[in-house]
């Protein structure tokens, strides 16, 4: 059974969107997301090795995924800072759709010739931290959740981030890979998926009276996770990337024995936030001198954007 709740079923082929859903028998929640020209966007253009795109695919899925369940104008940010070579990533969320990413990385490093997959991502990444910093807007205070990176992949944090931050038991799947496009175009081009699932507490985090000490319900809640967990696990990566596969028919394959119930999916569009007025507000920052030292030889001061790469000029005069 796929049921909606107000709303017409997106297109079979949708892409870039977030599909909350909720399964019926085993009452856990869940969010499937593809993405198709949005993620190939960003990856495309910043042209990273392969295992640097595969990981910053990863960190934009995820952020997007989890970002899509905030209010407007509230932002989340997922920052990873390590000692490996893969020493930076950044995936930024503004609610309600706007994705954006980068990542730093030592161009030198022979590594980035020999992996190809998330296999090698702990190596690439090494040892430091994962934050997530979730801003709600104006008049409201900002929270982070912080874990180690110890050689591991993005995914395996995230998972030890819930555990710790969070502590809900969550199931998270992502896949990101090059897909042929045929037709016209006839193009390899970057697509993402994820899938998440979580057990929620009983009425938002504390159980009903009586069932505090009621063994039978705490063990059917585990019994119905345990299921549910079990279905998602199956899910394959081509499945989470499959352009003719939509979301809400995934969703079936996985939960039909369940039962699944799905609301209106959230639309996600790469966008930037740079400005040439915030460029030059952040400029002005800086001393005379250090002013000086970045000139061109032109005597104009240059900037790029490391989000979506465009580039500002400014005149000495205009940032004085």
């Amino acid at each position: 059974m796929l049921s909606t709740e107000n709303t017409r079923l997106p297109a079979p082929s949708a892409d870039n969107i977030v599909q909350p859903f909720r399964t019926v028998k085993s009452d856990v929640i869940g969010r499937v997301i593809r993405l198709g020209s949005v993620v190939d966007a960003i990856l495309s253009r910043h042209a990273y090795p392969e295992p640097v795109s595969r990981a910053l695919g990863e960190a934009i899925t995820l952020t997007a995924m989890l970002g899509s369940a905030l209010k407007e104008k509230a932002k989340l940010i997922l920052q990873t800072k390590t000692d490996g070579p893969l020493d930076f990533l950044v995936a930024d969320f503004e609610a309600p759709g706007k994705v954006r990413g980068y990542a730093n990385f030592d161009k030198a490093n022979q590594v980035f010739l020999d992996a190809k997959g998330r296999a090698e991502q702990g190596v690439l990444l090494g040892r430091g931290h994962l934050a997530m910093t979730i801003d709600p807007g104006i008049g409201r205070d900002s929270y982070q959740g912080i874990v180690a990176l110890e050689n591991e992949p993005l995914i395996t944090a995230a998972h030890t981030y819930f555990r710790q931050s969070e502590q809900l038991p969550t199931f998270i799947k992502l896949a990101v890979a090059r897909h042929f496009e045929g037709g016209a175009t006839r193009a390899w081009r970057w697509r993402a998926g994820g899938l998440m699932l979580q057990q929620l507490p009983r009425e938002g985090g504390t159980r009903l009276e009586g069932e505090a000490h009621d063994a039978s319900l705490e063990g059917e809640d585990d019994e119905n996770w345990n299921r549910a967990r079990h279905l998602a696990a199956t899910v394959e990566d081509h499945e989470l990337i499959d352009p003719t596969l939509s979301s809400e028919r995934l969703l079936y394959r996985l939960f039909h024995e369940e039962g699944v119930r799905v609301v209106p999916p959230t639309d996600l569009a790469e966008a930037c936030r740079c400005s040439r007025e915030r460029l030059a507000l952040y400029l002005q920052r800086f001393g005379v001198e250090e002013l000086a030292d970045m000139r061109e030889p032109d005597g104009a001061i240059k900037a790029t954007c490391e989000f979506c790469s465009r580039s500002y000029t400014f005149s000495t005069d205009e940032l004085r």
